[in-house]
């Protein structure tokens, strides 16, 4: 989703800085202290979750740490659900996953046994409509947006 939003607003995105952290440039503004926050907010240093929250807060406002901080929570519940009741990937959501996946090495984490493997098609599948997801994200945005305009 980070990838295709960033798209949609013209960025490009370098996913890679999801694995690799700051080693990388994603493109994405504050990289450094967003990651940094991420990662330490999982921890239990709370002098070094402080020092992290106080330099997101600094660089890019109140409102924005509220933001970073519901995003990192409810990635975190997302996964430990995901994981604890094993869900793999539907169908769809792995074909058209799997470019980036494999890209990115998260077919190696642990909770990717849950998810099935492709076969050859699905994977040219993926492969195939990966450029066109921004497109169609774009359109459908579209549509979820004109629905919002009739309510």
């Amino acid at each position: 989703m980070l990838r295709v939003s960033g798209e949609f607003e013209g960025k490009k995105v370098n996913l890679q800085s999801i694995v690799d952290g700051a080693e990388i440039q994603s493109g994405v503004p504050f990289q450094d202290e967003l990651i940094r926050f991420a990662e330490v907010a999982l921890g239990d240093d709370d002098k070094e979750i402080a020092r992290a929250r106080e330099a997101v807060r600094a660089k890019m406002g109140d409102a924005a740490l509220v933001d970073a901080a519901g995003v990192i929570a409810n990635f975190q519940r997302m996964v430990r659900i995901a994981d604890g009741a094993g869900i793999p990937l539907d169908k769809p959501v792995a074909v058209i996953t799997a470019p980036m996946r494999s890209e990115l090495g998260l077919n190696t984490y642990a909770s990717a046994d849950n998810t099935p493997a492709l076969n050859l098609g699905q994977r040219i599948l993926g492969r195939v409509l990966n450029p066109f997801l921004p497109v169609l994200f774009k359109r459908l945005a579209s549509r979820l947006s004109d629905t919002d305009k009739v309510r």
